[in-house]
């Protein structure tokens, strides 16, 4: 297949191109080239979609066409500009366009959605809610643009390369061992999907001309069970001492991501359905998620001298941990 991956410099679209070379495919990735290197093997074509008419030097037609896009502007442009010359199209959209956070075990099929962005304000950086009612218009452009396509609602992408730290911290915190402040209650859900098992199902959902809505991510599994995946991948040897809600909001530690923070953790009730999604049909369809001690490992084999600014510093932890035992 001829495959034009629009990005393909940074993380998940990185992983496409990656895999669909190893496949076998003609690969060709339209970016900046401002956030990352091109995959060795891939025709690189330098792009502006800020711009109508910034795809004009992408030439020819495509048999697959994957979009990471967030601006809806990006989207408006890519439609008009490869109408008629894209097979399949896949738009990774994210579970942050659904619009109810506290209902558990909810599906693609049913699962309500934010309102598409305001066209006068269409800025995904301007918070969560408007990231993902970015993705909802972002989505109702490529279907009214190409009709029958395959829109992968991306849950939190996790493994090698990812730019966020959110999981990285877990897996280094595993590793450095020692006493670990686990957030929550060990029986809590959380849901993720390594980057790598994504884009082999983008890619085959291509091969096979799948259309329709999925969610991007594997089944939720408890806190212990992500922790104890966790301990095997890295061999760490650390103890858990888990912390309730409370505590952390109570001493200022931030939920999701950034300084102070424990990442892959958010306020209960608010998000109790935002890592707990019901993915029965993205299975059926040929996601195959990996066990996670095999991502925890491949996360931490990958690791650069770069650390991230998220998650707890060791002082943070440790001074969080004197008090919780001194409370």
């Amino acid at each position: 297949m001829r495959i034009l991956v629009l990005g393909g410099t940074v993380f998940l679209g990185r992983a496409v191109a990656r895999q669909a070379l190893a496949a076998g495919h003609d690969v060709t990735c339209a970016a900046r080239g401002t956030s990352g290197d091109p995959v060795d093997g891939a025709t690189f074509v330098t792009v502006d979609r800020e711009e109508a008419g910034g795809l004009g030097a992408v030439e020819g037609t495509f048999d697959a066409v994957v979009d990471v896009a967030r601006k809806p502007s990006h989207v408006r442009h890519m439609v008009a500009e490869l109408a008629g010359r894209a097979g399949h199209v896949t738009f990774v959209s994210s579970c942050s366009a659904y619009a109810d956070a506290v209902t558990p075990d909810q599906t693609s099929e049913t699962a309500p959605l934010l309102p598409p962005a305001d066209p006068a304000n269409e800025d995904p950086a301007a918070g969560a809610e408007e990231y993902g009612r970015c993705k909802v218009t972002c989505e109702e452009l490529v279907r009214e643009g190409f009709g029958e396509v395959l829109v992968n609602r991306a849950g939190l992408i996790v493994g090698p390369e990812d730019p966020t730290g959110r999981f990285d911290y877990w897996v280094a915190r595993h590793a450095r061992g020692g006493e670990i402040l686990a957030p929550g209650d060990p029986d809590e859900r959380v849901q993720y999907v390594d980057v790598r098992d994504l884009a082999d199902w983008i890619l085959r959902c291509a091969e096979e001309g799948r259309t329709g809505t999925y969610d991007g991510m594997g089944a939720p599994m408890t806190r212990r069970e992500f922790h104890a995946g966790l301990q095997a991948g890295t061999r760490g040897t650390g103890t858990l001492t888990w912390v309730p809600q409370d505590f952390l909001t109570g001493h200022a530690v931030v939920p999701w991501s950034g300084a102070r923070s424990l990442p892959l953790w958010l306020p209960l009730p608010e998000y109790g359905g935002f890592l707990t999604r019901d993915v029965t049909r993205s299975l059926a369809a040929g996601l195959q998620p990996r066990p996670l001690p095999e991502t925890a490992a491949a996360t931490l084999a990958a690791f650069s001298d770069t650390r991230h600014i998220t998650g707890l510093t060791e002082e943070e932890e440790v001074e969080l941990l004197r008090e919780w035992h001194a409370r």
